[in-house]
C-alpha cells in the first residue's frame, strides 16, 4: 500500500488520470471481439467556436455515468465521440472574426477535444470523427446517390422556408413557429428549385414504431404530433364562374375554372359547408386571374401575406382576416348549393391540399370567420344529449356541450341533422356514406413534409448531383421525370469541398460554391457535354443521420460500414440527448435507418433501443444565452474545483431528464463532500495499518446493503440526484463509525460513475489495487440485509382507511387481523357491527368488510 497523499489536489490526480487511461485504452473495447457489448451514445456534439460550455458538459457527463455504470456490471462499453462540424454556426462564427471555416474547425476542433479531455468521461477516443473530413462526407453523398438510386431524393420548384439573416433554405423542422431554429429570425416564404428526401414513404411506419421504442414520452409524442396522421376524406368541389352576366351554372367552365380538392377528417358535416377557404398561395387564383373580378383586392392581400410569418399567420385566431374570390363559386357536392370561395392566411399551402371546406357550425376557427364576415352557419350534427346513462348528471344547462349548442357552435359527435337523407345517422357512420355519395376518397393524410435539405451556403458538403442541359433537351437522365440530371459515380466520391476564399453566402438561390468554375464545370457523365455540378450543399442533418454507424469503424476506406461490427453492436443499447431535436435528429435519423433497411444494408429499421432526453439546464434562474452573459465555459470551475467536482454538482442540481439551475455558491457543498471523502480513507487506512479490529456493525451493513440497492436504482432511471443524496447518507453513516475497508471499497465503487478521478486515485495509489476501479464489479447487496424490521399495516373498514398500525415485519395473517380488530379506532367505526369478511394483503392492508 503506498503513503496517503496528505492533501486532495484535483488538478495534479485528475490530469495524471486522464493520461493513464488514455495511455491504457481503459475505456476501448474490442470491436470485434465483446463479448458483452453495450453501445453508450451521446447526442453528436456541434463543436461551438466558444468551445465546450458548461450544458454541453451536463448532457455529457449524464450519459458518461450511465456508461461506467454499465461497465462495472461487466459490459463492453463503447463510447465514441466527435464532431458535427459542418453548418451555418461556424461557418458564421468565422465571418465573425474574419477567418475561414475550414481554418477555424481545426481550432475549434483542438479546444474541444481538450476541454473533452478534460471533464472525465470514458470516451472511445480512437474512433472520434468529424464530419468535415473528406473521409466521413464521403459517405455522407454515397448516402444521397443512394437516395437518388432509390428514388427518395428528388428536386422540385415550390415555395420554401427562407431565413433572410441566415440566407439559406430551411426545411420545416428548421422553421418550426415561422423562425429559424438557429438564430431565431422569423422565415420567409420563397420560390426556389431545391432537393428533398422522400420521408413522407416512410410517415406510417416512422409512427407505428414509436408503440414499440423505449424513448421519453415527451420525445414520442412531439414526433407523433409532427407526423400528424389523420384519417378522412378527399372531396372535390366544381368550381364555377359568373361569367357576361349569364347564370353560374350557363357559364360553368371545367376547364376554365376548374376544381377545388380538400381533405376533411369531418365528411360528415360535408352538408354543412357553406364556403371553401383557400391559401393564398392555392394554384387556383393564378390559374383563373380573368375570373376573378376583385384581382387587385386579392393580389394585395397576398402581398400582406407573404410577409407574415407562419407564426404570425396562425398565432391571433381572433382576428381573422381574408378576401373573398369575387367572379368564381364552388358547388357542394352534398346539396349542389353554390358556395363563395375566400383566402385566409390562416389556411398554408403546406398542410393538406392548401383548401378547406368550412363548416361553421362544426369548427371553432370556421364559426369566427363566418360570424366575422357575416356567412351562413348550417348545423348538421346535433349531440343526443337523451342518450346520457341515467344518473349520469347530465343536464342541457351543466353539459358543456349544451353551452355550445346555444352559440351555434358544436365541434362533437352526434346524429346528422339537415343532411337530406343522411338525417338521423350517427355522424361516425355517416362520415363515409357521404364521402361515397359524393364521390369522395377515403385517405389517410400526414402533417409531415418531405425533408428540404438544399443549403445556399458554403460549409457543408456538397451535393453529389450533375446536370447536363443537352440531355434535358433530349430527354436523358438517370430519372425519367427529372431529365438532364446525374449522380456523381460512386468511384468519384468523394465531391471535395474547395477552398473558395469568399464565402460568405450570396444572399441569392445560389451558394458561394457557384461562384468557383473549377469547381461546377464538369463533364456529362452521359454524353460527355459540358455540364454543371450541383452548387449547393446538403443539410448538416444528413451528416448526423447516420454517424452512430461510421464511429464503429471511421477510418474504414472501403465502404461507409463495417458489416459484423454493425451486426454486433446495434442498434444502440442508450442513447442520450436533446429533446430539442425531437422533430430535427431524432426523426431524420429513424428515417435513414429505415431506408438503409430497407436497401439490405443493416438489419434493424430503428437505430436506438433506448433513448432519454437530458433537462435543460439554466443559470439563477435564466435560461443560458449569449444575450444574457450568462452562457458559462466549465474550464474555469474545472481548473477551480476540478472535473469530479463539476460533474457531481451538475448531476446533483435536479433529476436529469429535468434540468437544473446552475449557482455558483452550490457547486462549494460537493466540493466539502469529495474532501471528507478524502479524510475518511485516511482514517480507515489509518485503523488498519494500526492493527484495530473494526466490529461489524449491522446498522451500518444494512445502510450500506441499502445504499447499493437505491443507487443501482437511481443511476438505471437516470435519477443522478438521488443517487448522490444516498453517497452523502452513507458516508455520513461511514464516519460516525470508523468505517471497514471492505465498506471503503464499496462506497469507492459506487461513487466512481459520478467522480472517477478521486475514486481511481484512492484505488489504485492508496488501496493498492492493480488495475483501474472502473472495470471493477459493482457491489452487490444482500437482501437479507435490506429487509425492513417493522411496516406500516393499513387498516380499511369497507375500503375507507381507518388507522395505521406499525407491526414486525414477521408477522403472519392471524397478527395483523388480530392488531387490526383491536384498534380504537376500528372498534369505534365497526360501531358493535361483526365483520362479514377480512381481507388482508400480505404485509400491507387489512381491510374489514361489514
Amino acid at each position: 500500500m503506498k503513503p496517503y497523499m496528505a492533501k486532495y489536489d484535483p488538478g495534479k490526480i485528475e490530469k495524471k488520470w486522464q493520461k493513464r487511461w488514455f495511455d491504457e485504452k481503459i475505456y476501448e473495447p474490442s470491436l470485434d471481439t465483446a463479448k458483452k457489448p453495450f453501445y453508450n451514445l451521446m447526442m453528436f456534439p456541434y463543436p461551438s467556436a466558444e468551445g465546450l460550455h458548461v450544458g454541453n458538459m451536463y448532457a455529457f457527463t449524464g450519459s458518461d455515468i450511465y456508461g461506467r455504470f454499465k461497465r462495472m456490471h461487466g459490459y463492453d462499453v463503447f463510447e465514441p465521440i466527435g464532431l458535427d462540424g459542418f453548418g451555418i454556426h461556424s461557418e458564421n462564427y468565422a465571418m465573425k472574426i474574419g477567418t475561414h471555416p475550414a481554418d477555424q474547425a481545426k481550432v475549434s476542433e483542438k479546444r474541444f477535444y481538450a476541454q473533452l479531455h478534460e471533464i472525465g468521461n470514458g470516451f472511445s477516443w480512437d474512433e472520434h470523427l468529424e464530419t468535415y473530413d473528406p473521409e466521413y462526407y464521403h459517405w455522407t453523398q454515397w448516402l444521397f446517390v443512394q437516395m437518388w438510386k432509390n428514388g427518395l431524393a428528388y428536386r422540385k420548384k415550390q415555395a420554401v422556408n427562407w431565413c433572410p439573416s441566415c440566407k439559406t433554405v430551411l426545411s420545416d423542422e428548421q422553421a418550426e413557429g415561422g423562425k429559424c431554429e438557429r438564430c431565431g429570425t422569423v422565415v420567409e416564404k420563397k420560390e426556389l428549385e431545391q432537393w428533398f428526401l422522400k420521408i413522407t414513404n416512410y410517415a406510417d411506419r416512422l409512427l407505428k414504431n414509436l408503440e414499440t421504442l423505449d424513448w421519453s414520452e415527451k420525445v414520442k409524442i412531439a414526433q407523433r404530433n409532427w407526423i400528424g396522421k389523420s384519417e378522412g376524406a378527399e372531396i372535390t368541389f366544381k368550381i364555377t364562374c359568373l361569367c357576361q352576366g349569364a347564370s353560374a351554372r350557363q357559364a360553368s367552365d371545367k376547364k376554365q375554372a376548374g376544381e377545388v380538392i380538400v381533405f376533411t377528417t369531418r365528411p360528415d358535416t360535408l352538408f354543412g359547408a357553406t364556403y371553401l377557404v383557400l391559401s393564398p398561395e392555392h394554384e387556383l387564383i393564378a390559374n383563373n386571374q380573368s375570373l376573378i373580378t376583385n384581382l387587385e383586392e386579392v393580389k394585395d392581400y397576398i402581398k400582406k401575406t407573404k410577409a407574415k410569418s407562419v407564426e404570425e399567420r396562425q398565432v391571433d385566431e381572433k382576428e381573422k382576416t381574408g378576401v373573398e374570390l369575387k367572379g368564381i363559386k364552388a358547388i357542394n357536392p352534398a346539396n349542389g348549393k353554390e358556395i363563395p370561395i375566400w383566402i385566409a392566411d390562416y389556411v398554408l399551402a403546406s398542410y393538406g391540399t392548401g383548401a378547406i371546406m368550412a363548416v361553421p357550425a362544426h369548427d371553432e376557427r370556421d364559426f369566427e370567420f363566418a360570424k366575422k364576415f357575416e356567412l351562413p352557419i348550417v348545423q348538421v350534427v346535433s349531440p343526443v344529449l337523451t342518450r346520457h346513462p341515467a344518473g349520469a348528471g347530465v343536464s342541457r344547462g351543466a353539459a358543456s356541450n349544451a353551452i355550445r349548442i346555444e352559440s351555434d357552435l358544436w365541434e362533437g359527435n352526434g346524429e346528422l341533422i339537415n343532411s337530406d337523407k343522411f338525417d338521423g345517422i350517427d355522424s361516425e357512420t355517416a362520415k363515409w356514406g357521404i364521402t361515397k355519395f359524393v364521390h369522395g376518397e377515403r385517405k389517410t393524410q400526414f402533417r409531415l413534409r418531405d425533408w428540404l435539405i438544399s443549403r445556399q451556403r458554403y460549409w457543408g458538403p456538397p451535393i453529389p448531383m450533375i446536370f447536363c442541359e443537352k440531355c434535358e433537351k433530349a430527354g436523358k437522365g438517370e430519372q425519367k421525370n427529372m431529365p438532364g440530371w446525374y449522380a456523381v459515380s460512386e468511384d468519384r466520391l468523394p465531391v471535395v469541398l474547395p477552398y473558395v476564399k469568399d464565402f460568405r453566402p450570396t444572399g441569392s438561390d445560389e451558394s458561394p460554391l457557384a461562384s468557383d468554375k473549377e469547381f461546377y464545370r464538369v463533364e456529362c457523365p452521359a454524353c460527355g457535354a459540358v455540364a454543371r455540378r450541383e452548387t449547393d450543399v446538403s443539410d448538416t442533418f444528413l451528416d448526423s443521420a447516420w454517424y452512430y454507424l461510421r464511429y464503429l469503424d471511421p477510418e474504414n476506406e472501403a465502404f461507409a460500414l463495417n458489416d459484423s461490427r454493425v451486426k454486433h453492436w446495434l442498434p444502440a443499447e442508450m442513447y442520450i440527448g436533446g429533446a430539442e431535436h425531437s422533430v430535427l435528429h431524432l426523426l431524420y435519423v429513424r428515417f435513414v435507418a429505415m431506408a438503409l433497411y430497407d436497401w439490405k444494408f443493416i438489419g434493424f429499421e430503428e437505430p436506438f433501443k433506448k433513448f432519454r432526453a437530458h433537462g435543460l439546464l439554466i443559470k439563477d434562474g435564466a435560461k443560458m444565452s449569449k444575450s444574457k452573459g450568462n452562457v458559462m465555459n466549465p474550464d474555469e470551475y474545472v481548473k477551480k474545483f476540478g472535473a469530479d467536482t463539476l460533474r457531481m454538482y451538475l448531476m446533483f442540481l435536479a433529476p436529469f431528464e429535468q434540468g437544473g439551475d446552475f449557482r455558483d455558491n452550490g457547486i462549494l457543498g460537493i466540493e466539502r463532500f469529495l474532501n471528507r471523502i478524502w479524510i475518511f480513507t485516511e482514517g480507515v487506512i489509518d485503523d488498519k495499518e494500526d492493527g484495530k479490529a473494526i466490529k461489524r456493525n449491522k446498522k451500518i451493513s444494512t445502510l450500506v446493503h441499502k445504499t447499493i440497492k437505491k443507487i443501482t436504482d437511481d443511476i438505471e432511471q437516470l435519477h443522478y440526484n438521488t443517487a448522490i443524496s444516498a453517497l452523502m447518507i452513507l458516508l455520513r453513516g461511514l464516519e460516525e463509525d470508523k468505517s471497514s475497508q471492505e465498506n471503503l471499497e464499496i462506497l469507492l465503487k459506487l461513487l466512481a460513475p459520478f467522480a472517477p478521478h478521486i475514486t481511481e486515485e484512492i484505488w489504485r495509489e492508496t488501496l493498492g489495487k492493480k488495475s483501474s476501479i472502473h472495470r471493477s464489479e459493482w457491489p452487490l447487496y444482500d437482501p437479507a440485509l435490506i429487509k425492513e424490521d417493522v411496516i406500516t399495516l393499513v387498516v380499511q373498514v369497507n375500503g375507507k382507511i381507518k388507522d395505521t398500525i406499525l407491526m414486525d415485519a414477521s408477522m403472519e395473517e392471524a397478527d395483523a387481523t388480530r392488531s387490526a380488530l383491536n384498534s380504537e379506532k376500528v372498534k369505534f367505526a365497526l360501531a358493535g357491527k361483526k365483520p362479514k369478511r377480512i381481507i388482508y394483503v400480505a404485509k400491507k392492508i387489512v381491510n374489514i368488510v361489514i
